[in-house]
């Protein structure tokens, strides 16, 4: 695909079939992450990658209703989407990737490192789309998987905070565009 077209072209995709994906195209992603701009060239970025869906499907299971528990400030409309019938939070996907920050002794260059993992994720998410893989952030998942008995169930590294959980898989159908909004610009 062309560059314009990748963009233009990506959906979040919740529907996915059953086709697993492999080490290698997850490592590609990663590779294509890994080439995002960072403040500094620190590149503060770290990866975990779960290719279970069986696994991947307890722990959306237990982070819905961890969620339902603990309001995070997701609202109404959050509450009702994860009290729908057979809703999970990572919708049964094949694949989950999970972008973490490292943590810094300055609190700017921690802020600075959030920012940069999610250049890093948005370079996986394109890269995933012309690869013809669907993805779609799951910022619901986010709490939930930097509470400390889930970092160290799951073994994440000490000192990384998760800042982009992106599930992984080959579309049942690309959504259709919702449009976007002519920009608003402001020249000075």
């Amino acid at each position: 695909m062309e560059f314009m077209d990748v963009l233009s072209n990506r959906r979040a995709v919740r529907d996915f079939t059953s086709d697993r994906l492999d080490r290698f195209a997850i490592e590609r992603l990663i590779g294509a992450a890994i080439l995002a701009p960072s403040a500094m060239n620190l590149q503060p970025w770290a990866f975990a990658a779960l290719l279970d869906p069986e696994r991947i499907d307890s722990y959306a299971e237990r982070a819905g209703r961890w969620l339902l528990e603990n309001e995070t400030g997701f609202g109404e409309a959050g509450r009702e989407i994860l009290e729908r019938p057979g809703f999970s939070v990572f919708y049964h996907a094949p694949a989950l990737v999970i972008v973490m920050a490292q943590s810094s002794s300055t609190q700017s260059s921690a802020a600075q490192a959030a920012e940069d993992c999610c250049l890093a994720a948005q370079n996986l998410m394109l890269a995933a789309r012309d690869q013809g893989i669907g993805s779609c952030w799951i910022g619901f998942a986010r709490p939930w998987l930097n509470l400390p008995s889930t970092k160290k169930e799951l073994a994440l590294p000490d000192g990384y905070t998760v800042v982009a959980p992106i599930v992984l898989g080959y579309p049942k159908a690309w959504p259709e565009s919702h449009g976007r909004k002519p920009p608003e610009i402001h020249w000075i």
